[in-house]
C-alpha cells in the first residue's frame, strides 16, 4: 500500500556546501540503494533532514518501483530522494517528471492515491536546463514495448469447477499462468509479497515465457488488492490466472484456486496440449 500524502514536499534553495552534506546510502534504503551512485546529498529535495526519515518516506515508494511503470521511474525517485553527491542538486527535468507521472499515476490512483501536488511537473526545470532528462524515445527503440497490466476489478476466486468449463476459458484466452503467492511482514510491519511465476502452458503469440512471468508479477503488484485477497494466510497458496492481452493492456478474467488434491485442474492443464477448441 501507498502511504504518499503528507510528506511530499518538494524543497529547494539550499546553499549547497554551507546547508547540505554527503552521506552514503544505507542498504536500508532499498529504493536508491545500488542505483548507480553511492553518497547523497542531506538534506534532500523533498526537505527531509535525517536518514531515518529519509528511509521511512522512501519505503512508501518502493511498491511502486517494483511495479516497473516507467523505465525511470526509480531515476526519477532517487534524484529527489537522495540526489547524487556533486557541487549542485541535479533536479530532474520536467519531461521525465511528466513521463514518469503519465504512465505511474494511473497504478497510484488503483491504489486510492492522487499524484501529488509536491510532485507538480511545473516545479521542474525545462530540458534546456541541466537536469535528468528522459530517454524515453531512444528506450522504446533499444528494448520490446511489452503489454502493460490493467488496474482492474479483481475477478472473483473460483474454486469449484469441471476440467472441461477451464478448458473452454483456455480456448477463449491468450495465457494461462500458474502463480504461487505468499506475503511476510516487512521490518517496517508492511506487507510484503513474494511471487513465483511459472508459466505451466499459454498460447502467447509473440511474447516469450519469462515475458508473461514479468507482466503477470506487474498485475499482482499493481492489483494490490487482489494480491491481498489470495493470500488471506502467510501460508503459500496457489492459483492459475487466465486471461487475455487486448490492445496492449493485460486482463486477468479468471482466477483457479490451485489445491493439492484438484485434480480438475491438473486434468485441464494434461489435456491442453491435445485439446480442440471449437
Amino acid at each position: 500500500v501507498f502511504a504518499v500524502n503528507g510528506f511530499l514536499s518538494v524543497a529547494t534553495g539550499f546553499d549547497i556546501g554551507l546547508s547540505t552534506k554527503c552521506v552514503v546510502i544505507p542498504k536500508e534504503m532499498g529504493m536508491c540503494y545500488k542505483a548507480g551512485y553511492s553518497e547523497m546529498r542531506l538534506p534532500n529535495l523533498m526537505g527531509h533532514t535525517s536518514m531515518a526519515e529519509v528511509i521511512l518516506k522512501s519505503t512508501a515508494w518502493q511498491h511502486l518501483v517494483h511495479t516497473d511503470c516507467h523505465p525511470h521511474v526509480r531515476m526519477f525517485l532517487c534524484s529527489l530522494f537522495a540526489p547524487v553527491c556533486l557541487d549542485t542538486f541535479i533536479h530532474p527535468c520536467r519531461s521525465m517528471c511528466v513521463a514518469v507521472r503519465d504512465s505511474c499515476a494511473p497504478v497510484l490512483l488503483c491504489h486510492g492515491h492522487a499524484w501529488p501536488d509536491s510532485m507538480d511537473c511545473d516545479r521542474f526545470p525545462g530540458d534546456e536546463d541541466t537536469c535528468l532528462a528522459s530517454v524515453t524515445k531512444e528506450y522504446k527503440h533499444l528494448h520490446k514495448v511489452l503489454p502493460k497490466p490493467a488496474c482492474q476489478t479483481c475477478p472473483a476466486v473460483e474454486e469449484f469447477f469441471t476440467h472441461k468449463r477451464v478448458l473452454e476459458v483456455f480456448c477463449d484466452s491468450n495465457f494461462a499462468v500458474k502463480v504461487k503467492l505468499s506475503k511476510r511482514r516487512t521490518v517496517f510491519d508492511d506487507q510484503e509479497y513474494n511471487i513465483e511465476c511459472q508459466v505451466e502452458f499459454i498460447t502467447q503469440g509473440s511474447l516469450l515465457p519469462y515475458e508473461t512471468q514479468s507482466m503477470i508479477q506487474q498485475w499482482l503488484l499493481i492489483n494490490d488488492k487482489c494480491t491481498q485477497r489470495m493470500t488471506p494466510t502467510h501460508r503459500p497458496m496457489v492459483y492459475l490466472l487466465v486471461g487475455n492481452i487486448e490492445e496492449g493492456i493485460i486482463l486477468v478474467n479468471q482466477v483457479y484456486r490451485w489445491q493439492r488434491k484438484d485434480s480438475q485442474l491438473t486434468l485441464a492443464t494434461q489435456k491442453w496440449p491435445y485439446h480442440k477448441c471449437l
